[in-house]
């Protein structure tokens, strides 16, 4: 099975910048929409962006403008660069992966934003 490792979180000052990466077992990512979710304690795990094959890209209102998502199929590996952090930015990132019959996500990786 697809299997998905999560890396890159750790804890910055606002206004810093983090890259968080998504390393798949396989070449899915190059025939899947990719997205990046996140989940802060005590809320419900909300979409932050997600890039379909033919490039469509979505981004929650919250992070348009800093954050961007992107791929490399070569590497089989999905990122998030974060710039600009802000405190509310601090949850548990997970990546998703979900084709028709499946829905494959990361381990999360811990972000805090904090000074």
């Amino acid at each position: 099975q697809v299997q998905l490792v999560e890396s890159g979180g750790g804890l910055v000052q606002p206004g810093g910048s983090l890259r968080l990466s998504c390393a798949a077992s396989n070449s899915i990512f190059s025939a899947n929409t990719m997205g990046w979710y996140r989940q802060a304690p005590g809320k419900q795990r909300e979409l932050v962006a997600f890039i379909r094959v033919h490039g469509y890209i979505h981004y929650a209102d919250s992070v348009k403008g800093r954050f961007t998502i992107s791929k490399d199929n070569a590497k089989n590996t999905g990122y998030l660069q974060m710039n600009s952090l802000k405190v509310e930015d601090t949850a548990v990132y997970y990546c998703n992966i979900a084709p028709a019959r499946a829905d494959y996500w990361g381990q999360g990786t811990q972000v805090t934003v904090s000074s």
